[in-house]
């Protein structure tokens, strides 16, 4: 229980700094009443326009010191109040923009997580148990080949020769279409996450497989007469998945960023597409709250992975 207290006390210290310096750096590095009103901001010698910009001062606490404009944001984004957008209208409201994209790029991340362990596992299993061969050495340069590809790039091509010239796959993302259509069209955006992610995690898998096989109690298996596939599944397999599961995790980082090109490519409304828009037209409230959902995100898989970590060794929760 104490280990899982400190956990929590930690999480809960890196989202209030996370918050407290995305927080900080928008308002330093541009003007949030600018944002707001545009060229009206700078008309100071207009009644109608000091007017607007008291009313906006006072709406959005711009008078108040900025750590003091922090602890109320805070508030209420706990609360689940995220504010307005910096539009004109205000419409629609932060929180349902984040309702409407949330899904889908939840839905694309975890497809591409899901089909990237589909792809490494096997592909890890099968290049460790044949090491240095001729199988080895082609899966070694194939991985690395989608490691260095770009997203950007390796997007572009997947729907250049899979929608655009086979047509495969469709050109773009529909809202309006079935759940079953919806995934089916981001199904190839996953596969163009999930390539790059499987071969880090096959690269790594293989290495600790390999490292594993080695093992006395392995070798103590082999000379009991356990065949060659039950060694590698039941026993190489779970003592090699602490380094799968951490990366698991932390490249689910890269896939997000990863995300914000790909939802552009595959023209798909989601988190990415929002937070760029976002950041191009100085939308503050979007951005903050779309940071403050990743850094919560990346909290709780931490935590899942402690989780697993502790059902895979029950001595982790000792440490």
């Amino acid at each position: 229980m104490r280990y899982w207290l400190t956990r929590l006390g930690t999480s809960v210290l890196l989202l209030l700094t996370v918050s407290a310096l995305a927080f900080g750096a928008m308002n330093i590095l541009g003007d949030p009443l600018f944002n707001i009103l545009g060229p009206v901001a700078l008309d100071v010698d207009n009644p109608e326009s000091v007017e607007l910009i008291q009313a906006a001062e006072e709406q959005y606490n711009l008078d108040d010191p900025l750590p003091i404009r922090w602890a109320l944001w805070l508030g209420d984004f706990v609360t689940g109040d995220f504010g307005v957008q910096f539009s004109e209208d205000g419409e629609p409201p932060v929180r349902d923009l984040i309702s409407e994209r949330l899904p889908r790029t939840l839905q694309l991340l975890v497809m591409a997580q899901v089909l990237a362990a589909l792809i490494a596992i096997p592909w890890a299993l099968w290049t460790a148990s044949r090491p240095n061969s001729k199988v080895d050495r082609a899966s070694t340069i194939t991985s690395f080949l989608f490691i260095a590809i770009p997203s950007f790039a390796l997007a572009v091509m997947l729907k250049w020769a899979l929608s655009i010239k086979l047509s495969i796959f469709p050109l773009a993302y529909v809202t309006n279409d079935t759940f079953w259509e919806r995934s089916f069209q981001m199904l190839l955006p996953a596969i163009t996450l999930a390539l790059p992610a499987a071969a880090i995690y096959q690269r790594l898998l293989r290495t600790d497989l390999i490292t594993t096989l080695q093992e006395d109690f392995i070798l103590t298996a082999r000379s009991k007469g356990v065949s060659r596939r039950s060694v590698l599944f039941k026993h190489a397999l779970r003592s090699s998945l602490f380094s799968f599961v951490t990366i698991f995790a932390i490249n689910t980082g890269a896939l997000i960023g990863g995300a914000l090109v790909v939802e552009q490519i595959f023209l798909i409304p989601g988190l990415g597409r929002a937070i760029v828009e976002a950041i191009l037209r100085e939308d503050f409230p979007v951005v903050l709250a779309i940071v403050m959902i990743i850094a919560f995100a990346f909290v709780i898989l931490n935590l899942i992975v402690d989780l697993i970590y502790s059902l895979i060794d029950p001595r982790v929760r000792s440490s």
